[in-house]
């Protein structure tokens, strides 16, 4: 018999507590999945949607010269829970999610609250290829040819009043399109909801997604719409967004409602700051056999550090 210690256990492997909580539901609701003939549970390929190249976009500054994943590992190594829980689903059940015609709503403390059409939103600002390191919590990166712009050009056409602190997210809620919002209800309070205070979300690193090598983002790694923010854990970049937020208390995001002694509200990347049940001093870049040292705030110190001069980083985890 093979006895695995925890060393051998990849952290990716391990199953988030807040699921292991109600694995009753879990199993209930994957084999009513499976009798209702749910595509992708029967363990076929991912299939590749169709790319559609994104217009005129220009190179960013703040690129890492660092040498890009594949697109296939990209599109197919994912955590999207609405289509799964393990990294290879949402390549295979996101082919059911309809990203036209598609809305997001911001509204909150602004002065001029609007609803954007997604094609719309695409054209406030001009599209920027960012190459920027991806960190998740499970101790695993990636290096992505990100295509958006600032999330800043939004907030300043929407006009945000005095009292806006922080910046909510909400992903869509559609279990008719995403089978882990039926499967796995329970582990997670839907819709997701993210957030950021005001000055992390009004820095030009953080953007709103639309592609990926310069093609139009792919449904599993979150189209048409998402948040992508370099220096913090892959889950704060929210993903399938439908609605943003301007507000004056700190939002409560799903992992922290759903766990908060794992998951804080700042989930800045930070080597010295351990997950309960997995270090985060190291990690693994997908296609690397050997582990590298995990940098803080996933190397973009010079950057941001200045955001959180004089905060505990232990504390604010």
């Amino acid at each position: 018999m093979l006895i695995r210690k925890p060393g051998d256990i990849r952290p990716s492997e391990i199953t988030d507590r807040a699921i292991y909580l109600n694995r009753r539901q879990f199993i209930q609701r994957a084999a009513a999945l499976l009798a209702a003939g749910v595509p992708g549970w029967q363990g076929a390929d991912a299939a590749v949607p169709g790319r559609i190249a994104l217009p005129a976009i220009r190179k960013s500054a703040y690129s890492t010269n660092e040498p890009l994943n594949s697109f296939k590992d990209i599109t197919g190594y994912i955590n999207f829970y609405e289509f799964g829980t393990d990294k290879y689903s949402p390549a295979r059940l996101a082919k059911s999610l309809r990203t036209r015609p598609w809305t997001v709503k911001v509204s909150g403390e602004v002065k001029r609250p609007k609803t954007f059409d997604v094609d719309e939103l695409i054209k406030l600002a001009p599209l920027e290829e960012r190459i920027y390191r991806l960190r998740c919590v499970e101790a695993w990166s990636m290096v992505i040819p990100w295509v958006g712009y600032p999330l800043a050009e939004l907030i300043r056409r929407v006009e945000p009043t005095g009292n806006a602190k922080y910046v909510e997210f909400t992903t869509l809620h559609d279990p008719a399109q995403m089978p882990g919002q039926r499967a796995f209800f329970g582990s997670l309070d839907w819709p997701y909801v993210e957030g950021l205070r005001m000055d992390e979300a009004m820095h030009p690193l953080a953007i709103l997604g639309f592609g990926l090598y310069g093609e139009v983002l792919p449904n599993q790694n979150g189209a048409p719409v998402r948040m992508v923010v370099p220096w913090k854990y892959g889950f704060k970049s929210a993903k399938s967004i439908v609605s943003i937020r301007l507000v004056e208390k700190e939002p409560v995001n799903s992992w922290q409602k759903a766990n908060p002694h794992e998951y804080g509200f700042y989930s800045n990347v930070n080597p010295t700051v351990d997950h309960p049940r997995w270090s985060q001093a190291t990690e693994r870049r997908i296609g690397e056999f050997f582990k590298r040292k995990t940098l803080m705030f996933n190397g973009y110190a010079d950057q941001v550090a200045h955001l959180y001069s004089g905060m505990d980083l232990r504390k604010y985890y």
